[in-house]
């Protein structure tokens, strides 16, 4: 057989941070974006794409997706003639979701495939790449593997990202608070201090790990493990109304914590919604289950 020349790739969006975590912990959710990619021997390049962000995004090589392809048929050694894509995006863009790494994620999964590589075997690679282009594996990660992940990268002759795929438990129900504003995470990472005290670090760190244990064992945690010193209280001149209603829902005993670079807010309750007394007006409220599988393909 001959290799692949159309291929389906169904990814999910992402929230990371989850407080205290920054950079280092992320969960895939169940929002899905969808694309198919076909290759033809003859040179042409064509994009098509609807649903979130369809008016913004370009339609050639310059599309998020298009540039992680590329990136992985250069390193696959393969570059097909022709390629036509098509996006039907869900994830929403700009609001912390993880809309870029989805599209990074998908785009370096599809160039696989249509290389003749079994994605599985080429997972290490593929976070390589796709964390690669974000700068960071939080996100990437959740949307390759699913589920909860610990990611880390490590400083040798060369720059690598790890991650770690844990089972959330059963009792953690995430809720999105999804505003219409977006947030630019250049612009949001541009709020953030070189140097933080050191009793704000050290409460953030313990944090963190304790934020490990609640969301795989002692979801009764939840609430402490969800507090952070680190990035949130940097951010609020790009998104007071999101770090208002995270105070809120975390005075209602509701652990809480902004999405990624925001403006999202993530809400990880024990059941599904919001308590009646918690005002969410100007967000749309989308309880959005773990997603525990990740990427997942389709050779057409």
């Amino acid at each position: 057989m001959g290799r692949p020349t159309r291929v389906r790739v169904r990814v999910p969006g992402s929230t990371a941070n989850l407080g205290p975590g920054f950079d280092s912990l992320g969960m895939a959710l169940a929002l899905h974006d969808e694309i198919e990619v076909e290759a033809f021997p003859t040179p042409g390049l064509f994009v098509d794409v609807s649903g979130q962000g369809c008016r913004h995004v370009p339609r050639d090589e310059r599309h998020l997706v298009m540039r992680a392809m590329r990136l992985a048929f250069e390193t696959f050694g393969e570059s097909p003639a022709g390629l036509r894509l098509r996006c039907v995006n869900a994830v929403p863009h700009s609001r912390g979701l993880g809309s870029s790494a989805a599209a990074a994620v998908a785009g370096v999964v599809a160039a696989a495939v249509l290389a003749g590589r079994d994605p599985e075997l080429e997972r290490d690679v593929l976070l390589q790449l796709s964390a690669g282009m974000e700068g960071h594996a939080d996100n990437a990660a959740a949307s390759l593997l699913g589920g909860f992940v610990v990611a880390w990268e490590s400083q040798g002759a060369a720059r690598r990202f790890h991650a770690e795929k844990l089972e959330v438990h059963p009792d953690v129900h995430p809720v999105a608070c999804v505003p219409d504003a977006e947030s630019s995470t250049k612009t949001t990472r541009g709020l953030l201090p070189e140097q933080v005290p050191l009793a704000d670090a050290a409460f953030t760190g313990s944090r963190c790990a304790l934020a490990v244990l609640a969301m795989t064992r002692r979801p009764d945690l939840l609430l402490a493990a969800t507090e952070d010193r680190l990035h949130q209280p940097y951010r609020r001149p790009a998104y007071p109304a999101s770090l208002r209603l995270v105070e809120d829902l975390r005075a209602h005993g509701v652990p809480a914590a902004v999405s990624g670079a925001g403006p999202t807010v993530l809400a990880l309750t024990a059941g599904g919604t919001l308590p009646d007394a918690v005002g969410t007006e100007g967000f749309a409220v989308r309880p959005l289950p773990v997603d525990t599988t990740g990427v997942q393909v389709e050779v057409l």
